[in-house]
């Protein structure tokens, strides 16, 4: 059902989105790459002036074969007979003159090219160090509501192809512009007659090339959205390939990811197709050309036109055509850039947490008194999670949090680590509201585990450490020993040096060992624990039950426990039942209403 509304996101984003972007986005693109400005307009300086050079050399090619055909056959519509003797030293003045036109027009073209190739790298470098701060950025719903892997495919996908479209379309638009007006100059003072001839024959490549542009940008923007769709699938079941194949669901994922591989393949042929047509169409047009030309121009040769301009016609020809396909190309690989554009701006527009700069308050020594005054929160307007929760614990209490599934137990403490800003209320920590000191010292008041595991892929001891840098590999060992880990980190072949990575093959409660040896080794001076047992196997469990009590001693503990054999010796048991608590009290005292919390824990022991 979820996949299925993600589809639906999709889509209607798809539909959503409109040509009429194409200027706002493309604006915005350029503006991004303001910060080399002016490595940009010295690389369409350099492109415009190598551009130019090799426009100027078939004027001079005209010059050589007019020297040439003097001396061979002279100018029989005019009576003029050949000279037979070839003026070797003007043909190569004139070719030197060649030369140096078109090996400076290859070296500023390939300054250019480097200078865009350096541009469009160190903007996908800004891209990406942007969507990397953005993360961290928005809201927790952000995450809530929006695909994953469609995320992922914003950050590599479409900012490489945001980089693409400043390597390759804006030196080639730049070159193929000018070559094309300055061919049309060229051309003009070449001969009127055959420009014009030129010019006529190539108005049906004008004209298929802008309907074709004109038509075909939305298929480029589904196509990255269709992209974005796939990926997120993609990530989803490759995550969670296990339960795929414990519920025997590889069909019906074959089927999903077939569904949107097909979606993405229509998507695909047809922008790849009104990209690829238009090298075939500029070809046909070029060729008609040629063929205008040589007709245009036999006939001109018949009245006196020298053969020379007829030669340098034809390269005129080529470039003038060559520049309508690159400039479609061109065009062709904009649209999709800047299509890849609008959907990496549409992320890092997206509304961001409140900016916390102006606070300067800072909770110190912290003694872990925390209070809850009527508090509400709600995921969804109307749609209340937490109605109005109120109660007040002790320093270095131990506080347990149960209720069935639902009830808004890992709510309260995503609340009370500020991942969410309530609705309305309070939350004091040592008198102080969380909502006047920053998320970054919240955080740091706070040891956290989680139902859900999470290592990355380095060595034992850094995922250990992870953000505590001060402390020793002694005090490290210590507290693997009291959690019950250090035996299995000396069976690893490195030790506390191994890298963790999916070939290790840990279980699952070796995970959660690690991850709880990590809150320990943070000594913040709150403890939470959000099921955090619930991978370890009883008697596991059993053994680090004490451990975890001695470590918990001195400071405010939050457990979240779905086995209440637990949370029995808690100082404090909050029961919550549809966002509000129904019971509070001790064990004992819980046991003895013989309400809610009675029920619910006779219900784990009876037959």
């Amino acid at each position: 059902m979820a996949k299925e509304k993600k589809q639906i996101n999709d889509n209607k984003m798809a539909n959503d989105r409109k040509a009429k972007d194409f200027k706002k986005s493309f604006k915005k693109m350029l503006a991004f790459a303001d910060t080399y400005r002016l490595l940009i307009i010295i690389a369409v300086i350099l492109a415009f002036v190598g551009t130019i050079l090799n426009i100027i050399g078939p004027d001079f090619i005209k010059r050589i074969t007019n020297i040439i055909t003097m001396a061979v056959v002279g100018d029989p519509y005019n009576n003029i007979a050949p000279t037979t003797n070839l003026d070797i030293n003007e043909v190569v003045k004139i070719g030197t003159i060649l030369i140096f036109l078109y090996g400076f027009g290859f070296v500023f073209n390939y300054i250019q090219g480097y200078l865009l190739t350096t541009v469009s790298q160190k903007v996908s470098n800004k891209f990406r160090r942007q969507i990397a701060v953005k993360m961290n950025k928005v809201p927790f719903k952000y995450y809530d509501t929006n695909n994953i892997g469609d995320v992922l495919s914003r950050m590599t996908n479409d900012v490489d192809m945001v980089g693409q479209t400043y390597q390759q379309s804006f030196g080639t638009l730049v070159t193929a512009v000018t070559m094309f007006f300055g061919s049309i100059v060229m051309m003009f003072i070449t001969s009127w007659i055959l420009a014009i001839t030129a010019i006529l024959s190539s108005l049906l490549g004008f004209a298929l090339m802008f309907f074709i542009v004109s038509r075909s940008q939305k298929f480029f923007m589904t196509y990255q959205v269709k992209l974005g769709a796939l990926n997120g699938h993609i990530e989803e079941i490759y995550t969670g390939h296990t339960i795929v194949k414990a519920y025997n669901a590889e069909s019906k994922e074959v089927v999903a990811f077939n569904e949107l591989n097909e979606d993405l393949y229509e998507t695909g042929w047809k922008s790849q197709f009104f990209s690829g047509i238009m090298m075939p169409l500029m070809g046909f047009v070029g060729n008609l050309g040629y063929v205008a030309v040589i007709v245009v121009g036999a006939v001109l040769v018949s009245r006196g036109v020298s053969f020379g301009v007829i030669i340098a016609f034809l390269i005129y020809v080529r470039l003038f055509t060559q520049p309508l396909a690159q400039i479609a190309q061109a065009m062709t690989s904009l649209q999709t850039g800047t299509a890849a554009a609008e959907r990496v701006f549409e992320f890092l527009e997206e509304e961001e947490l409140e900016d916390e700069s102006h606070k300067t308050k800072v909770l110190e020594n912290v003694k872990g008194e925390v209070v809850f005054e009527n508090v509400k929160f709600s995921y969804e307007e109307n749609l209340p999670v937490i109605k109005n929760f109120s109660a007040h614990v002790k320093p270095g209490q131990k506080v347990a949090i149960v209720g069935p599934t639902g009830a808004g137990k890992t709510t309260l403490v995503n609340l009370l680590m500020r991942f969410y800003e309530l609705d309305s209320g309070r939350i004091l920590v040592d008198g102080v509201d969380l909502k006047d000191i920053t998320r970054e010292n919240v955080h740091k008041l706070f040891g956290m585990v989680l139902q859900d595991t999470w290592l990355f892929e380095g060595s034992v001891y850094d995922n250990l450490v992870f953000t505590n840098e001060n402390i020793s590999l002694e005090e490290v060992k210590e507290i693997c020993k009291t959690v019950g880990i250090h035996f299995f980190i000396n069976t690893l072949s490195e030790k506390y040096d191994t890298i963790l990575t999916d070939k290790l093959n840990l279980s699952s409660g070796q995970k959660q060992l690690l991850t709880i040896a990590r809150a320990m080794i943070l000594n913040a001076p709150l403890l939470i624990f959000d099921e955090a047992t619930s991978s370890i196997d009883t008697r596991t469990e059993s053994l680090i039950q004490k451990s975890m009590d001695e470590l918990m001693k001195g400071r405010t503990s939050f457990v979240i426990a779905h086995r209440l054999s637990t949370i029995k010796n808690a100082d404090l048991i909050l029961v919550l039942d549809q966002g509000d608590i129904v019971e509070s009290g001790t064990h004992e005292e819980l046991m003895k209403l013989e309400g809610f919390y009675a029920d619910l824990y006779n219900s784990q022991f009876e037959e």
